[in-house]
């Protein structure tokens, strides 16, 4: 089974040394998505405007890899005379 590896880019950034076995690339990105809402659930609070947070996935043997990025940034809508709400 297919080694992946978790490394988060953040300013501080983690190393992931041990990696985790999924399945395919399907599973890992399943994986990937749990664990960077895991983490941006506990530190989020650290994030400002105008940071970016990436997770960065690289599967051991063929070190193809995939990266979860998000960046905070102020939206158009923010620029606007009145607040704009979407419901979600």
């Amino acid at each position: 089974m297919p080694r992946y590896f978790f490394n988060v880019h953040d300013g501080l950034g983690i190393v992931d040394d041990d990696g985790v076995e999924c399945v395919d690339l399907e599973a890992a990105l399943r994986a990937a998505v749990h664990y960077a809402g895991s983490l941006l659930k506990e530190s989020g609070h650290r994030l400002t405007l105008g940071d970016t947070w990436s997770l960065e996935v690289i599967e051991e043997a063929t070190s193809s890899a995939f990266r979860i990025d998000l960046q905070i940034r102020p939206s158009l809508a923010s620029t606007a005379s009145e607040p704009s709400r979407s419901a979600a």
